[in-house]
């Protein structure tokens, strides 16, 4: 995978806040917000997919070959605001601990006199775990004395965290009003790469949108309509639109209070001169399930009590004709029902297309979530320009709003930074 941060999707992004290469951390104490929110085994709780943990390791060497003690900090799952030993970091510290090949101390909790005492006594080149933040009701509200109490523990703060940068919590937001902030590279990564996209695309820029809902993506939709030069539409939000032209489509999802959005959507792009392509054949199933018979047939031929399962074949050869001139393409949201494989061919076929054209020189981009992780159990991740740690950072990114967590950082050539010239 390219791990420039630079002149990357044609040109590059605009990123103007202070990263790690603008700050000193020598002798320091530095407290980094990741994002090992990672999925866990629904039987054994051990880690089942170890990406984010792995995309957090430049940062964190950089920081501890660069004379840093780092103190890391992170969410795991929906606790709700209490302890959940199903949910403790600790296995985390253990896997990441194998990663680094050095040892990661841990704390019981995130704050308090364990978590103070073990930073304080932190040395440079040393590591050290917080427990989940979100065992403290205070971290989701933003409360700013847990925030004081996080920002204790270091003297510079470091957001490594792309997968939560939409939220205005205590340890992505609020740390950043007490301690100097500044973005880890997989922040730097996320943004040069996404910013560029959108604002130096090499073209044509191509956007695929998929997924189980319109209503998820009807920003994202209006803005790439604006900045696309061609938009390739599946997954379950397919549905809505095909009812929205008129079609029967069965059993199948559709969002009904989203029908007059979805014909507005597809005139803003017919008024706009920007291909709006539709699958033309589906694979259908009698049920939702792993089992279910895969059938294909055309959208205007469902029959009932069938549902939209994924994409056909035709498809797939109409959405490559529209790819294999383009110079950046966005992929957000799978075609199919990815998690049975019978119905992942479309996911899987489309992932194929995406490699072929990265070897091209195509800048190649997906936006996180159920998409990336397709990608990765497809082992493509590393074959495609960027796949993104964010589901939701990445479409509120492309929606064009402001992320809290990046909105708090520093930016270039603030005087706090302090920069201290290396020996």
């Amino acid at each position: 995978m390219a791990e420039t941060t630079s002149n990357v999707a044609g040109g590059a992004a605009s990123f103007d806040k202070a990263t790690v290469r603008d700050i000193s951390v020598d002798g320091k104490r530095v407290l980094e917000r990741v994002d090992f929110n990672v999925p866990l085994d629904k039987k054994t709780g051990e880690i089942s997919d170890d990406t984010r943990i792995r995309a957090s390791l430049p940062t964190i060497t950089y920081l501890l070959d660069h004379g840093a003690a780092v103190i890391l900090m992170s969410h795991l799952g929906r606790p709700d605001g209490k302890p959940d030993p199903k949910l403790s970091l600790r296995p985390i510290a253990t896997r990441l601990s194998e990663l680094l090949g050095k040892p990661v101390q841990f704390a019981d909790d995130c704050i308090g006199q364990e978590a103070s005492e073990k930073a304080q006594a932190l040395q440079p080149g040393q590591v050290l775990l917080l427990e989940n933040l979100r065992f403290h009701p205070e971290e989701e509200a933003n409360d700013p004395g847990f925030a004081r109490q996080l920002a204790s523990l270091g003297e510079v703060y470091v957001n490594d965290a792309f997968g939560t940068a939409h939220r205005a919590h205590a340890s992505t937001e609020g740390v950043a009003h007490d301690l100097p902030a500044v973005a880890g590279f997989l922040m730097e990564k996320e943004l040069t790469y996404l910013g560029g996209a959108l604002e130096h695309p090499k073209r044509p820029l191509v956007a695929i949108s998929g997924g189980a809902k319109v209503s998820d993506k009807i920003k994202v939709l209006d803005r790439l309509i604006d900045l696309a030069d061609a938009l390739l539409i599946g997954g379950g939000m397919a549905n809505t639109f095909f009812k929205a032209k008129g079609l029967f489509v069965g059993d199948s999802l559709v969002e009904d209070d989203k029908l007059d959005e979805a014909r507005r959507l597809m005139e803003k792009a017919e008024q706009a001169g920007k291909p709006f392509v539709l699958p033309v054949d589906v694979a259908v199933g009698e049920k939702f399930s792993a089992d279910a018979q895969r059938t294909l047939t055309t959208p205007d031929a469902i029959a009932q009590g069938w549902r939209i399962l994924d994409v056909g074949p035709q498809t797939l050869i109409a959405f490559g004709e529209t790819l294999a001139d383009a110079g950046t393409i966005i992929w957000n949201g799978t075609l199919g029902v990815a998690e049975f494989p019978a119905f992942a061919q479309g996911t899987n076929a489309l992932i194929g297309m995406l490699v072929e054209r990265t070897e091209q020189g195509a800048i190649t981009i997906v936006g996180g979530g159920d998409s990336a992780a397709a990608v990765e159990a497809a082992g493509a991740a590393e074959k495609l320009s960027h796949v993104s740690t964010g589901g939701g950072a990445s479409l509120e990114f492309l929606e064009g709003r402001t992320l809290p967590g990046v909105a708090a950082l520093l930016d270039k050539g603030d005087p706090r930074l302090a920069k201290e010239e290396e020996p």
